[in-house]
């Protein structure tokens, strides 16, 4: 083990009166003398004059004997902490108490106190205390740690730990508190404790490094709290010293001006001795570790830094501790930002301070003003409440273009940053209103205040131009503005009222506020599950809103759906207020004749308005009144029931003279047809009209559209929804379990006609028809598949419906002639306008939903799974379009059936294969765009099965066994002596070797070697690469089972040298009887697609460097691999001494003797090769690390010489393992915050005997590891 390196741990005090709490800038002495001299200088083991010498003894670490308040005797400083049962303040008194007993043996008690504290089981004696430096002290300490385990009282979870630190902190400020007067003074309390935490905060140890920095920057404010009341009390003297001595020399009391000079001077004594103690302590810790490796320990020195400030901010709140926040804003944790945000949000609050942030503020505006687009969301929210308070200070701060990046923000999607982002816009508003305004005579309607204000928030509204986001707009502004936001008389004299000259737009933008803050007063924004429950005040605040509301709108709803019947758009809106209305107020606030009003105009409207969006607000509305709970329950449905009456016999009417035989159907025919079919299927959206039986009407009109063809396709689109409305509630009423058998086998059969009609209209020569009668297909398969009867509904067994082959392979053809498609050639879908980036983004989404719904199938079994190959193999051509998609269904799959997953993915690759063969020939090359695109799927497609090899190994077992079937399925018809056609496609598979278990490579290697001939293990020529960059992947004793296969040796002229050299015991030879029976080895071609069992293989004769190894029962995976019967045939037994023979017809063997010399030639090469390479290799690897080494002890002899350099943990650490600046790339001339970087002592301990050691051959992620933030004992 490496021990802790030595560190001037002894740390003394400048006395030098004329600096006030000196920054770091001050740390260096001008004239080149150290500062550290003076009173404070601490000699250990010497003791006051009197003062007995105890030592450490079996009262060591105890508190010498006094009684604690849970009853226990000597329990030592920690363990009464950690239990906090105690009261703080009696813990600190006992303390104090045996420290004016035995001072020594005290500071021994708080010294093992924080020792424990950091999780260090190690104890100091008294020996240790009087004889050894606190360098060595904390070495020694460093070997107690426990290794095994990273944790430490500050890191630990559970409640005990959680409370130990408020406790840990509680009790350093008591100690100071109680301490102040007397103790702290005394020349060696505060030296004693300072020097410890001083030199635990530059410990390579985490646990030491974190505790002893909390501890001291808690120790510090406790001090500046202390310099604050002397500074306070300083004051109060001077004062009286000047009113004593300004009296008349009569009236002067000379011992009274003594007595308070006398005290100032004892006063600024004090004074300067915390100030000493406090530039120990910044200069010490503070300027070392807010830029430690640790976030954590950044995050404590600027959280505390904030509190000084705020605290004495005539000390602290200057430019010389404001730059350590401003630095600290570019950190890049986030836990670190957002501790400098609230810091500074402290002192922005106070605008008394503001004076002092100006020069802070101009540096770093522009750096607050891009947080508020930090990637975590809690860092953005707090940038833009600090902005809020900038703003609040000065409105000359922030410019235009400042102002306008938060404005947008009200438009995000996470709530926090919309509501913080509404709140600046709310104070940026209105805050050039007139204070004068607040005391004039309230004004009601377009005269009040609130109609300026509500008219100033529209205008930014449309100036933002996203008009279709105004409920974001309104939520974001509803915490802080709910007042105006909830003004209805306002806004209703705004509607009802003629628009000013400019006020034309204004209109529109009202009502949607209107209806967004209608809903919000009806059910408040939840951010969730998780949310707080609404207390009693706030529902009834809630209840209140609603019944004000519905008392206004219930009257004045009328007279505005009257005056803005013929604007679609502003119809829609105000038709959605019934929605959340509280409807009892109709008949307790006796305003039936207003709902009469209402229902009268509702039905104008229906009868008006062939609007889709009207006619399903008009549906809601009726749904919304319709509630049975309600007295008003009867009126709304007779009028329902009236409506619906009247349209459905004209829509009966019309079409029967629709569809009269011999007459061409005008134009007008076709238009009453349509615009009455949209206003059912409207209605028939929300209402059960199942009683007017409008299946048969619509299943009429749709197969004549079959049977002529001429059709109108909006009269075919919404009877195909009219008539899928019909099925649904057909369906809902028989889910109830109250209807007849002849109901169920009603809807059965009608089901099945309207699939079939559907399927017919998939060869519609109308896209959009296509696309309606698809999307309603696949709703329909999902509703009646084999999930129908899940949950205890067997009863509707009878309406399962599987779809057939045909009606598969015609959903799939539509998905890949209509939606996997360019951009360019989606003519049908976007009316013309591809020109139009709005009409494309709306095609595009349409073809998304397409596919979805196609997904969606194979996810739940519905079609084949792999059907699923066609759309797979899009994966990497339609990334960008439906890359999320696709994905998400490849993991669905998976869960379901991880081997039929696998066997899809493999059949998509095989289907590109099969493309590019057809389209390249079978010599194509392997460097050419569609090869490298196919292989690229293949990654990605490895990469989607993750880490957990276990989980996957079945299926990927399956995969190897399916490609490798796939690459020797078709033999190339020059002969044996050729390639398989397929064989490249061992190249693909390879991207799946690393997902493979090490004993699974060995029996899928196996595998493939009953598909090979002895020819092919000899080969080197390019065309059989890929068989020989496919062996090497799987060889069991190769490289790490994690590795990518790269596709390097594809170029012509490779050989089998650019790759890394196997042993040549994986290659077979046969001897001349096994020769001739070779159909009883290997596998015959004519059986390729049967998979043979992974037999071991027979002891051969020509065998000269054959491996010994056998596979285990459960290294192998048999699983997968099943042989039939016929093919489990007994091996003949080996001939060793077979005398020559002819080789037989068609095999074409070579002698054996020749094999022989061919394999002992090769492998006697590839030794040769392999040995110079490690040998190379391994004079490499020294060079490089002699060169590191060096490199790293040259520079690591002045590390500790300037404070403007980081802490160095790690003493044997390189160049290369320094952390990036956090402040990089910003505009001041100051010192690099550079993050120290560390090292595991394990680690270290076991890389030093190899450091020097030219024999050792070094690994190279050794050589070239970044010890970023790794910590000591941090596994």
């Amino acid at each position: 083990m490496i021990a802790a390196p030595e560190l001037q741990t002894d740390f003394h005090y400048p006395q030098d009166t004329d600096t006030r709490f000196s920054s770091d800038t001050d740390f260096d002495d001008p004239d080149g003398r150290s500062a550290v001299q003076g009173k404070g200088k601490v000699k250990k083991g010497k003791k006051a004059p009197g003062e007995k010498g105890k030592g450490a003894g079996k009262g060591a670490g105890r508190l010498n004997g006094h009684h604690q308040e849970n009853g226990m005797e000597n329990v030592m400083l920690f363990e009464v902490v950690k239990l906090g049962k105690s009261a703080m303040q009696s813990v600190v008194d006992d303390w104090i108490e045996s420290y004016k007993h035995d001072r020594d043996t005290a500071l021994l008690d708080l010294i093992n106190f924080f020792i424990q504290c950091s999780g260090c089981k190690g104890v100091v004696s008294g020996e240790m205390f009087r004889h050894m430096q606190n360098s060595e002290i904390i070495r020694k300490m460093t070997e107690e740690f426990d290794e095994d385990s990273g944790d430490y009282p500050l890191t630990m979870a559970g409640p005990q730990w959680k409370k130990f630190k408020s406790s840990f902190c509680e009790f350093i400020g008591v100690l100071v508190r109680q301490c102040q007067y007397s103790i702290i003074y005394d020349e060696y309390m505060m030296d004693t404790v300072i020097s410890l935490l001083t030199g635990l905060s530059d410990s390579q140890v985490r646990a030491f490094r974190h505790t002893s920095t909390l501890a001291a920057m808690k120790l510090m404010t406790a001090l500046v709290n202390v310099a604050l009341n002397l500074s306070i009390n300083m004051d109060n003297t001077q004062r009286q010293y000047e009113a004593e001595r300004n009296k008349m020399i009569g009236k002067r009391a000379n011992d009274r001006l003594e007595l308070l000079l006398q005290k100032r001077k004892e006063l600024q004594e004090n004074q300067d001795e915390i100030e000493n103690m406090m530039n120990a302590i910044f200069k010490g810790v503070f300027v070392h570790r807010y830029r430690d490796a640790i976030a954590e320990i950044r995050a404590i020195c600027i959280e505390e830094i904030g509190v000084w400030m705020k605290m004495y901010s005539d000390a602290f709140l200057n430019d010389s501790y404001l730059k350590y926040v401003g630095w600290t804003l570019h950190d890049k944790q986030g836990e670190v930002r957002l501790k400098c945000l609230t810091a500074l949000q402290g002192l922005y609050y106070n605008r008394e301070l503001n004076a002092k942030l100006e020069l802070f503020t101009s540096r770093f505006k522009d750096r607050i003003v891009s947080m508020t687009l930090d990637k975590e969301y809690d860092v953005a929210v707090q940038a833009i409440k600090l902005l809020t308070l900038v703003l609040h200070s000065s409105d000359e701060v922030l410019t235009a273009e400042d102002c306008e990046s938060v404005y947008h923000l009200v438009y995000s999607a996470h709530r926090p940053v919309a509501v913080a982002a509404g709140e600046f816009l709310f104070k940026k508003l209105f805050s050039h209103r007139d204070i004068e305004d607040d005391s004039m005579p309230k004004r009601r309607g377009r005269q009040s205040l609130n109609a300026n204000l509500i008219k100033t928030t529209v205008f930014f509204f449309l100036e933002s131009e996203l008009h279709e986001h105004a409920a974001y707009l309104v939520d974001s502004m509803w915490d802080c503005a709910s007042e105006l936001l909830k003004d209805w008389e306002c806004m209703i004299s705004l509607l009802l009222d003629e628009p000013l000259p400019g006020e034309e737009g204004l209109t529109s933008a009202v009502i949607k506020h209107l209806r967004i803050a209608a809903a919000l007063c009806e059910a408040p924004w939840s951010p969730g599950p998780g949310s707080a429950v609404l207390t009693a005040k706030e529902k009834k605040t809630q209840l209140d809103d609603r019944t004000r509301m519905t008392e206004l709108f219930a009257v004045a709803l009328p007279p505005l759906l009257a005056k803005y019947s013929v604007d679609a758009e502003k119809v829609t809106n105000l038709l959605q207020l019934p929605q959340f209305f509280d409807l009892e107020i109709y008949t307790t606030g006796r305003l039936e004749k207003h709902l009469e009003s209402l229902l009268r105009q509702i039905r104008e409207i229906v009868e008006k308005h062939t609007d889709t969006d009207v006619l399903e607000a008009c549906s809601k509305t009726y749904h919304a009144l319709c509630s049975e709970e309600f007295t008003i329950f009867n009126r709304v449905d007779i009028a329902r029931s009236q409506l619906l009456d009247e349209l459905v016999d004209k829509f009966n009417r019309l079409l029967e003279d629709f569809l009269q035989e011999g007459e061409d159907p005008d134009e007008d025919d076709a238009y009453q047809v349509l615009s009455t079919l949209k206003r059912i299927t409207a209605f028939h959206n929300a209402h059960d009209l199942s009683k007017w039986d409008l299946f048969t009407s619509n299943y009429k009109l749709l197969n004549t559209g079959i049977e002529n063809g001429d059709m109108p396709e909006q009269i075919v689109i919404h009877a195909l929804q009219c008539t899928h409305y019909v099925i649904l509630w057909h369906l809902a009423k028989v889910s109830e379990g109250s209807c007849k058998k002849e109901d169920m086998v009603t809807l059965r059969k009608q089901m099945r006609a309207f699939c079939l009609m559907c399927q017919r209209y998939l060869a519609s020569v109308n896209t959009a028809v296509k696309e309606q009668a698809f999307t309603i297909l696949c709703d329909l398969l999902m509703i009646f598949s084999h999930q129908i009867i899940s949950g205890g509904r067997e009863i509707l067994e009878p309406l399962v419906y599987t779809p057939e082959a045909s009606l598969q392979s015609e959903l799939l053809s539509f998905i890949l002639d209509h939606v996997f498609i360019d951009q360019d050639e989606d003519n049908n879908s976007t009316d013309g306008q591809q020109d139009d980036e709005a009409g494309k983004i709306e095609a595009l989404h349409k073809r998304r939903n397409l596919l979805a719904a196609y997904c969606k199938l194979i996810i739940y079994n519905v079609v084949e799974m792999n059907t699923g190959a066609d759309i797979f193999k899009q994966y990497m051509r339609y990334y960008n379009d439906y890359g999320d998609i696709i994905k998400e269904t490849m993991s669905k799959t998976r869960q379901i059936d991880k081997i039929q997953c696998a066997k899809t993915l493999i059949l998509s690759l095989q289907q590109l294969f099969n493309e590019m063969l057809s389209d390249l020939g079978p010599g194509f090359d392997r460097s050419s765009s569609a090869f490298c695109g196919i292989k690229e799927l293949a990654r990605r497609f490895s990469l989607t099965f993750g880490l957990d090899q276990l989980k996957t190994r079945e299926a990927i077992a399956m995969l190897h066994k399916d490609g490798i079937e796939f690459a020797f399925k078709e033999p190339n018809p020059q002969g044996e002596g050729y390639p398989p056609l397929n064989l490249a496609f061992l190249d693909i598979l390879s991207e799946f070797s690393s997902k493979l278990m090490r004993q699974d490579k060995r029996t899928v290697h196996m595998y493939l070697e009953r598909f090979m001939t002895f020819q092919m293990a000899l080969q080197r020529e390019d065309c059989w690469l890929p068989l020989i960059s496919y062996r090497n992947s799987l060889q069991a004793g190769g490289d790490d089972d994690t590795m990518s296969v790269v596709s390097g040796i594809s170029s012509r002229g490779s050989t089998i040298r650019n790759k890394k050299p196997k042993p040549v015991t994986g290659k077979r030879k046969l001897s001349e009887e096994e020769s001739s029976s070779s159909s009883e080895v290997w596998l015959n071609r004519d059986q390729s697609m049967q998979t043979p069992v992974m037999m071991p293989s027979p002891h051969l004769t020509s065998t000269v460097m054959r491996d010994t190894k056998r596979l285990r029962p459960e290294d192998s995976y048999m699983g997968v691999y099943t042989m039939p019967p016929e093919q489990q045939q007994p091996q003949p037994p080996p001939q060793h001494h077979a005398p020559p023979q002819t080789p037989q017809p068609h095999h074409h063997q070579t002698p054996l003797d020749y094999n022989t010399q061919v394999t002992w030639m090769l492998a006697q090469r590839q030794q040769q090769e392999e040995a110079a390479r490690q040998q190379h290799e391994r004079a490499m690897n020294y060079a490089k690390l002699r060169s590191n080494l060096q490199h790293a002890i040259r520079r690591g002899s002045g590390l500790m010489e300037d404070d403007e350099e980081p802490i160095v943990e790690d003493v044997m650490m390189s160049s290369e393992g320094r952390i990036e600046d956090l402040n990089e790339g910003m505009d001041f001339d100051t010192m690099d915050i550079d993050l120290p970087a560390s090292k595991n002592r394990r680690e270290r301990s076991e890389l030093k005997p190899d450091f020097f050691d030219p024999a050792s051959i070094m690994d190279e992620s050794v050589r070239t590891t970044h010890f970023l933030g790794y910590d000591a004992f941090q596994r």
